[in-house]
């Protein structure tokens, strides 16, 4: 999960851009991030990107649209949660929660 995170955030960036991964805990729940200043995801398709194979028109790089697909899956599979905004400085929020052990 999180090498596909982060894979995606690389991918996107464009050279001399910015990637930032985080870690934290609030109370029961483990919580990771993946921050970057690449072109983000439309609001319009954040549901979609979830979907296997679904890609977005127009992006560069190609890729099998599985990424995501992958990421949800996991995440919900351990039941918990994920969830992608615009980032403060410009590009992608994801985050992601998860139950601790």
């Amino acid at each position: 999960m999180l090498v596909n995170l982060v894979d995606n955030a690389l991918r996107y960036t464009q050279p001399g851009g910015r990637v930032t991964v985080g870690v934290g805990r609030e109370g029961d729940t483990a919580l990771l991030w993946v921050e970057d200043n690449g072109p983000g995801i439309p609001e319009a398709e954040r549901t979609q990107v979830f979907e296997r194979f679904y890609r977005i028109m127009g992006t560069e790089p190609e890729g099998s649209g599985l990424g995501l697909a992958i990421v949800r899956e996991v995440v919900d599979g351990a039941g918990g949660s994920v969830r992608l905004d615009d980032a403060p400085d410009g590009g992608l929020l994801v985050s992601v929660r998860l139950p601790a052990v």
